[in-house]
């Protein structure tokens, strides 16, 4: 079994950093793209920002200059820095990974995994 564990959400002022983990253990062969998303109630879910395994980042607009997406491939745990937070950015925030896993009949399967959620709160 593969496993994500997110820590670091929180309550922040606005204005105010943050900095989300999400550490991946278990069985697995490789670790590919791994991304945080977010969700207000009520609202879908949506994409913060994602980073492959080489370290190439994509972002959505609304983060961009803000949040700084990275992973350590060592440590097996991607990191977001949130910085200048605005009480827009107020959510549930999920972290996703794709994993390649053994089967048990020697074929490999691609997993696309998320993890329990973290609760990141601006007040402004």
């Amino acid at each position: 079994q593969v496993h994500l564990v997110e820590s670091g959400g929180g309550l922040v002022e606005a204005g105010g950093p943050l900095r989300l983990s999400c550490a991946v253990s278990g069985s697995f062969v490789s670790i590919g793209v791994m991304g945080w998303y977010r969700q207000i109630p009520g609202k879908q879910r949506e994409l913060v920002a994602t980073v492959t395994r080489p370290g190439t980042t994509n972002y959505a607009d609304s983060i961009k200059g803000r949040f700084t997406i990275s992973r350590d491939n060592a440590k097996n745990t991607m990191y977001l820095q949130m910085n200048s937070l605005k009480p827009e950015d107020t959510a549930l925030y999920y972290c996703n990974v794709d994993v390649v896993v053994a089967g048990v009949d020697g074929n490999y399967k691609y997993l696309r995994l998320w993890g329990q959620g973290t609760q990141v709160t601006v007040s402004s």
